[in-house]
């Protein structure tokens, strides 16, 4: 299934987007909600997408857990060791946008970079999980960590670069796991900056798959539904290119990940933009 989060008529709704429409499952209290327990929530009418206002399938995420230097070609881009443990750090819920609300640019830098990385919603609480760590997928999303880098590199620690408000953006589909390989691998996935290829890699190539990092993670921390881990990014990011490409007002973003969908978002000052 294809499940979107969704407002209309000064609501907040559920439903599985097919083609064009969307049917709406009123009784739903969450896309995860759907993924996890569709027979209990039946279909009621059905709304043209055109016609709704997309959000992020997950509006406010208890925690997004980001995965850093995940595919080998990025961490050999930074001049980075391959890691023998995932470089772990969190976004707030500020730092998010949902599907085509504007990216911002702060006052403060010039730096704004993108990365193009798989998300893996959380369906079920997962603590120190051994066996089947698939089973504990909602399902998956595109999702932007876009970052500023000067600010990245203050410090030892990515927290501040990574948490600006609304730099982080995601796609509006929530896509189940029986529509896709086992842990989402094998699928191409893009970037593009105003429809020039920046990144161009396979989600098979991360260090740390899906299962590795449910695993690792919940041997520290208890994964609820709703929390997000951000996969990371292969190369081409903008901060490594010669010379460097960063972020301008008025630039279009578009992550997209084979059969899972796309992220695509403005650029825009803070104070700019609707």
């Amino acid at each position: 299934m294809r499940i979107v989060t969704f407002s209309r008529n000064g609501g907040v709704h559920h439903g599985v987007r097919v083609g064009d429409q969307i049917r709406v499952h009123p009784t739903a209290t969450s896309a995860i909600d759907l993924a996890v327990n569709a027979a209990a929530h039946p279909a009621g009418e059905e709304v043209a997408a055109s016609e709704v206002a997309l959000l992020a399938p997950v509006p406010r995420p208890g925690k997004v857990i980001c995965i850093g230097l995940n595919y080998r070609d990025h961490a050999a881009e930074g001049g980075n060791p391959i890691p023998d443990y995932p470089a772990v750090f969190l976004r707030g819920p500020t730092s998010l946008v949902g599907p085509g609300s504007p990216i911002i640019l702060p006052e403060c830098s010039d730096k704004l970079d993108f990365e193009a990385e798989l998300g893996v919603v959380i369906g079920k609480t997962a603590t120190k999980v051994c066996k089947a760590p698939l089973n504990y997928v909602a399902g998956y999303v595109c999702f932007n960590d876009g970052t500023i880098r000067d600010y990245q590199r203050k410090t030892s620690q990515w927290t501040t670069g990574k948490n600006f408000d609304q730099t982080g953006a995601f796609s509006p589909d929530l896509v189940t796991p029986d529509e896709l390989p086992s842990g989402a691998a094998g699928l191409k996935i893009t970037s593009r900056v105003n429809g020039e290829i920046m990144q161009d890699g396979d989600t098979g190539d991360m260090i740390f798959d899906v299962a590795t990092l449910i695993t690792v993670l919940s041997e520290a921390m208890t994964l609820e539904p709703g929390d997000v881990i951000a996969t990371g990014t292969p190369a081409g990011v903008g901060y490594a290119r010669k010379p460097p490409l960063f972020l301008r007002e008025g630039d279009q973003v578009e992550i997209e990940i084979e059969r899972i969908g796309k992220a695509t978002n403005p650029i825009a000052r803070r104070g700019q933009h609707p």
